[in-house]
């Protein structure tokens, strides 16, 4: 039962053919999943934004923080891309230091998140676009923390050796689950940042 769970350095769960990994298919069941999740809670918010009796901001939303919190999220889904490249081409320093870098711009958007969350006039009680607001982009936070762990892990990974430039397919893994929830934020700041000035 221990070696089903314990990753070895001859077997575990990271396969050597990122294809072929029962990882790889899991995860991109996982993203189709919760695409399908995010598609009909934005399908929520278009659908209560063209009713006329609910209740909606009179004005377009402050891109202050919101733009450079998208950038700051685009240039981590970048440093993943890098970290899985040094990790393949067996640079694993390079790989550990990209994917902290990673984390680091992670944790600075849950932050800035937080901060934009306070700065909000409206609650989670207080409207329907308050109610869907907050549930949609706490659903991303959400994500947001298990990448974060995820890359925490596999920086650890990295630094106790368990991992090495045969067997890369975990960064690789990690990566999709990461530009996921990039693309997930890009629809969700299109949504609420981006729409109000289209109309």
């Amino acid at each position: 039962m221990a070696d089903a769970i314990v990753l070895r350095p001859d077997r575990g769960s990271v396969s050597d053919d990122l294809k072929k990994s029962s990882g790889w298919w899991g995860m991109l069941f996982l993203v189709a999943t919760e695409a399908a999740v995010f598609a009909y809670l934005l399908f929520s918010y278009y659908y209560m934004a063209i009713e006329n009796h609910s209740v909606w901001p009179s004005s377009a939303p402050s891109m202050t923080l919101a733009l450079p919190n998208t950038i700051i999220l685009l240039v981590s889904s970048v440093t993943v891309w890098w970290a899985d490249r040094q990790y393949i081409a067996g640079r694993m320093t390079e790989a550990m230091g990209c994917l902290a870098a990673s984390v680091g711009l992670g944790v600075v958007f849950f932050g800035m998140q937080l901060i934009e969350w306070h700065n909000k006039t409206f609650t989670l009680a207080s409207d329907p676009y308050g109610s869907l607001y907050f549930t949609i982009t706490g659903f991303h936070m959400a994500h947001i923390v298990v990448g974060l762990v995820i890359m925490a892990t596999l920086i650890l990974w990295l630094a106790l050796g368990h991992l090495s430039d045969r067997r890369n397919s975990a960064v690789s893994i990690a990566a999709i689950y990461w530009h996921f929830v990039d693309a997930v934020w890009l629809t969700v700041f299109f949504t609420f940042y981006i729409t109000p000035y289209l109309s």
